[in-house]
């Protein structure tokens, strides 16, 4: 693994680091796990529905990478242009002024700001969720819903492992992405085996819901602005300097 390897790498944890502190997964597994547990499931079958809820949300976000990895491949091949790249430091930058504003809903608790439709679906599917397919097929639907707020962090990402050139350092970004990205929930089911309560959990989350707002936000402002620095700044000085010597 060579210098820029490692580089690109670190990259790819910050973004994952920025994607894992969005809280919509988080807070439907809470409210999932914390109907069935409601309901007297037993303790067995309430870490079959968290475990199974956490896969679909796995393979949920492997499969918006992976689709934007292979569309910015395709449209732009292995070298990325000036062009896209400052079109996507502005979009990142964008989206974390965005999420600094708009990510909590300004009340007590820690409800989160989404489209009234996506939040009452998403609610529904939790209180009637009962078999480890529903709850799967539930951990998919909110890792896509949550696009509104990860599509930051992939866009990163996907840019940064489009321009890898060795196979397998392209696995190793891929899976490194996806495990940080969806740590808070395993973390979560490793709660609920342990059998310690979820309030604990709840708790944190309200307590620093402010701080992982600012975080969010201020991570994906400094990508966009190092992306941009970068992969702009940087290669028009080198091309203007070449001009310059000729």
């Amino acid at each position: 693994m060579n210098q820029t390897d490692l580089f690109s790498l670190l990259i790819i944890l910050v973004a994952a680091l920025t994607h894992a502190s969005y809280q919509l997964s988080v807070s439907v597994l809470t409210l999932l796990s914390g109907h069935a547990l409601s309901r007297k499931v037993s303790h067995r079958r309430v870490c079959g529905l968290a475990g199974s809820y956490t896969l679909g949300a796995l393979l949920m976000t492997l499969l918006l990478l992976c689709s934007l990895v292979y569309t910015v491949s395709s449209s732009l091949g292995n070298t990325i242009p000036t062009a896209a790249w400052a079109a996507a430091s502005g979009i990142v930058i964008g989206l974390g002024l965005t999420s600094w504003i708009f990510y909590f809903r300004k009340k007590a608790g820690a409800s989160l700001w989404l489209p009234r439709a996506f939040a009452d679906y998403l609610g529904r599917r939790a209180k009637r969720t009962r078999s480890l397919a529903e709850s799967f097929s539930l951990g998919l639907s909110t890792a896509l819903a949550a696009i509104l707020f990860i599509i930051g962090p992939l866009l990163v990402a996907a840019l940064v492992i489009a321009t890898t050139k060795h196979n397998a350092m392209l696995l190793t970004q891929l899976a490194v992405y996806v495990l940080v990205a969806v740590a808070p929930l395993g973390i979560i089911w490793l709660t609920l085996a342990r059998n310690s309560s979820l309030a604990t959990v709840q708790r944190w989350r309200e307590k620093h819901k402010w701080f992982l707002q600012f975080m969010a936000g201020t991570v994906l402002v400094a990508l966009g602005i190092y992306l941009y620095v970068t992969y702009v700044l940087s290669v028009e000085a080198v091309t203007t300097k070449g001009i310059v010597h000729v």
